[in-house]
């Protein structure tokens, strides 16, 4: 058995769980720190006296950060290990969350959001290449896609947290609040400390002895695994293909490049605008600002965090490609029924919102787990983070663009526009999705010989 089966065919052993506990650990984190946030800016804009501007750079500046280190730090983590920027990463995470405490004024703590966002961009290519490379193929899509629930688990959390300080402490506790990440980053920091390096990243190095060792201690549970022989196709591969980012040129993983990145795109825009502006968007479609608004809000986040777990259970039985194309396309319904009819009764919008949150859930755990399966090793990190970094600007520009959409064109053509968006990431999706269900990491990813020859279809 060669090193790249061993870790395909493998069972679901107790390495695995606590390496996805530990990967679980990072967007659940990410969640926390950007949740928290809205929480305690009352807090934070009593203290500080801070200007709109300002006011607004706090909130953003984390999203920017995301942005440049995903787009910075993937190919770092492809050049120099994932195990070590693992490692480091959430001591910046667990650092940067201690410094908000201390911060003086609102240009401190935007400089200190801001150096949180980079690890939390950081750490979604290093952690979605350890734990794809590591992960046996039948239950890839399921433990990325977990990633993804991960994140609303932690803004859950945040919101439980914050508006618990804010209730004993009251607003003054906005410090508190912030720094109350730095006891979850410790947690993730403990279970990652002695995680392996990725062996298929060691065999694509040329490290083929350390790659044998890696996988023989974490898969010890594993029978047969004391007859594992060393493979060193990775690297052949990698003289095959090219070296570098140039690979990412190459039409086919140019096409997987343009679909991974506008679908995360075109997913995340309407998502995040109406995840943060739930209350907003609610108050506009006729429903009083307020209980009404607050508790349908609250409603639409849990069909979010529950859509997720619906395809957790579908990702690797029904598959990628009717995941995507449906999940695009049942989310297209609601939203062009309040453009159309956006003065519907209060139960039809609730209905509405609440069947977008639940049918994104399938696009979006797909976020995590196509561009890991799409690319090979030598640029699988930076492949994920430019992904990544391009559903940033989707969200930036859905989160900005909704308040100034609605006092511009009304609640009526803001949801034809979000529809549109869907749309758009479903006609992308079947063109350009292609199903991964079941292969082994090689394979999808193009680099086993056999699927070096050019392709005919899509992708």
């Amino acid at each position: 058995m060669d090193i790249h089966a061993a870790i395909d065919e493998a069972r679901f052993l107790r390495f695995h769980k606590r390496l996805v506990a530990a990967c679980l650990g990072g967007p659940v984190l990410a969640g926390y720190i950007l949740g928290i946030i809205a929480i305690a800016m009352s807090g934070i804009s009593a203290d500080f006296g801070a200007s709109p501007l300002e006011t607004s750079l706090i909130g953003a500046s984390a999203l920017l950060g995301i942005f440049l280190g995903a787009l910075v730090f993937g190919p770092v983590a492809d050049r120099i290990g994932r195990q070590l920027m693992y490692t480091i990463d959430l001591w910046v995470l667990v650092a940067g969350s201690l410094l908000q405490f201390f911060v003086q004024d609102a240009v401190q703590l935007i400089a200190a959001r801001f150096i949180l966002g980079i690890a939390i961009g950081a750490n979604y290519p290093i952690v979605n290449a350890l734990l794809a490379e590591w992960l046996p193929r039948r239950r890839r899509g399921r433990a990325l896609g977990l990633l993804q629930a991960g994140w609303f688990i932690g803004a859950a959390f945040a919101s439980l947290v914050g508006y618990s300080m804010f209730e004993i402490l009251g607003a003054a506790s906005w410090r508190w609040m912030l720094v109350s990440s730095a006891v979850l980053g410790v947690i993730v920091l403990t279970l990652r400390l002695g995680m392996p390096e990725s062996a298929r990243w060691l065999l694509h190095k040329g490290r083929p002895k350390e790659a044998k060792s890696a996988v023989r201690a974490a898969l010890a549970d594993q029978p047969g695994i004391g007859l594992l022989v060393i493979d060193t196709t990775g690297r052949q591969d990698e003289a095959a293909n090219g070296q570098g980012l140039r690979i990412l040129l190459q039409p086919r993983y140019f096409r997987r490049l343009i679909f991974c990145s506008g679908f995360y795109a075109l997913q995340a825009g309407p998502l995040f605008a109406i995840y943060t502006f739930g209350p907003t968007i609610l108050s506009a479609l006729g429903l009083a600002q307020g209980s009404h608004s607050t508790l349908g809000s609250a409603v639409i986040n849990l069909g979010f965090l529950a859509g997720c777990l619906a395809a957790l259970g579908l990702v690797d039985t029904w598959g990628r490609r009717p995941l995507i194309i449906w999940g695009f396309a049942l989310m297209s319904v609601p939203l062009l029924v309040l453009g159309i009819i956006p003065w519907a009764p209060a139960g039809v919008i609730i209905a509405c919102f609440c069947a977008y949150a639940l049918f994104s859930g399938g696009p979006g755990i797909l976020e995590w787990a196509y561009p890991c399966e799409l690319f090979p090793t030598s640029v699988r990190a930076s492949a994920v983070g430019i992904s990544t970094a391009a559903s940033r600007i989707g969200a930036a520009l859905g989160t900005f663009g909704l308040p100034l959409a609605l006092e511009a064109w009304g609640i009526g053509a803001t949801m034809l526009v979000a529809a549109l968006m869907t749309v758009a990431g479903l006609l992308l999706s079947f063109f350009l999705a292609v199903e991964t269900k079941g292969a082994p990491l090689m394979h999808s990813s193009g680099e086993s010989t056999s699927e070096l020859r050019p392709a005919s279809g899509a992708a």
